[in-house]
């Protein structure tokens, strides 16, 4: 008789007694193994941060007209040839520079622990009345900038030019001002000819319907600090930003060719006098075909240069050269421009007026500020 011979099998307790063994060997060896090789961690948190101080310094919302890059291959404009005809005409040059040290706006930060004022409208002079053709008292100041005390650090300085510009941010609560005008007075006040608030998540274009402006006179009496009625901060190009190599924004610049009464979005008006002259708000790229190698260009520059063929450039304001603006570093003595960007002489003013193109420009609105063309025929505007 054949009998079936079978393994014994081993008592369930004794294989549980072995399993759970083999699972505590494990677990020692892998905290042991982790006590001397321990896994790098990355907190949330930290990662939270780091997205947070890269998303607080970049001006208005991602959407932003002022964040959206080019579209590839844009549509050139019938008159771009005409236009760029024009700002070869330049007195000062057949190119664009930058204003650094004059002639255009500092940002400083601010907090809640910041000074806080009451803005005083400047009053205009009987001589001042004259120059701007105008019985107005004062400029404007904008409704929300008028309505709260504005934090103004101690150090702050305006531009030492005329225009005066400044501008704050507020990274923790999104809030920015600007001003054209400021001057700080004997009794540590101050009065300013122009105030904006506006937040810096918001789109950074103005509504024209908020203001009101009547066809002929200047945005100003509203509280825009730039001609065009678009943020002061707006395309102006930030230290921080050039130290790091990349601009993700378009930029700001003013050309003495603007045209008279005739303006285009982003841009709410305009203080240009040539007929037949570039629109305030119409954008302006370098070829971005352009060898950019073929230039002697520091790193700064070279940042600026890709920005002007990613993003291109906003014509927001005349002024007595084709010229783009750098964050004026006054009451930052920590920071300095030189060997960054150069004004002219190298740099960005190396590259011909001929390297750039105006592109398409769709709904002209034919309405502006009169009182630069009145000054211009009479032979003192601008200097």
């Amino acid at each position: 008789m054949k009998t079936n011979l079978r393994k014994p099998k081993k008592p369930q307790t004794q294989v549980g007694v072995i399993t759970a063994l083999s699972l505590l060997l494990i677990v020692f060896l892998w905290l042991g193994f982790q006590a001397y090789f321990p896994t790098p961690k990355v907190k949330k948190e930290i990662v939270a941060v780091a997205k947070d101080s890269i998303q607080s310094h970049r001006f208005f919302s991602e959407t932003s007209f002022w964040n959206q890059p080019l579209v590839e291959n844009p549509e050139i404009d019938p008159q771009s040839n005409h236009f760029i005809e024009l700002m070869k005409k330049e007195p000062t040059g057949p190119f664009f520079k930058i204003n650094l040290v004059a002639w255009t706006i500092p940002v400083y930060e601010v907090n809640d622990s910041t000074p806080r004022f009451k803005i005083q409208l400047h009053h205009l002079s009987a001589a001042e009345k004259k120059r701007w053709n105008t019985n107005r008292e004062t400029f404007g100041h904008g409704k929300e900038f008028e309505a709260e005390l504005v934090p103004i650090p101690k150090d702050a300085q305006a531009d030492p030019q005329e225009d005066a510009h400044c501008a704050l941010v507020d990274w923790k609560h999104r809030i920015a001002w600007d001003m054209w005008g400021l001057t700080k007075n004997a009794d540590n006040s101050w009065t300013s000819n122009t105030g904006m608030k506006y937040s810096l998540d918001g789109e950074g274009v103005y509504d024209p319907r908020d203001f009101g402006m009547k066809d002929g006179e200047s945005v100003h009496y509203y509280g825009p600090s730039r001609a065009a009625g678009v943020p002061a901060i707006a395309g102006l190009i930030m230290y921080d930003e050039v130290q790091k190599g990349e601009i993700n924004h378009k930029l700001a610049c003013a050309t003495r060719m603007n045209a008279y009464k005739e303006h285009v979005f982003p841009a709410i008006w305009t203080d240009g006098f040539i007929v037949g002259g570039i629109p305030e708000g119409a954008v302006i790229q370098l070829d971005p075909k352009l060898d950019l190698s073929k230039f002697e260009l520091h790193p700064g520059e070279l940042a600026v240069a890709k920005a002007l063929q990613k993003y291109g450039m906003v014509v927001t304001d005349i002024a007595g050269a084709n010229t783009l603006y750098g964050e004026g570093l006054w009451g930052h003595p920590g920071k300095s421009w030189d060997g960054v960007l150069r004004e002219n002489g190298g740099g960005i003013s190396s590259i011909s007026i001929e390297n750039y193109r105006v592109l398409k420009i769709n709904n002209r609105v034919n309405k502006g500020d009169s009182y630069t063309k009145i000054l211009n025929d009479a032979g003192h505007w601008p200097n």
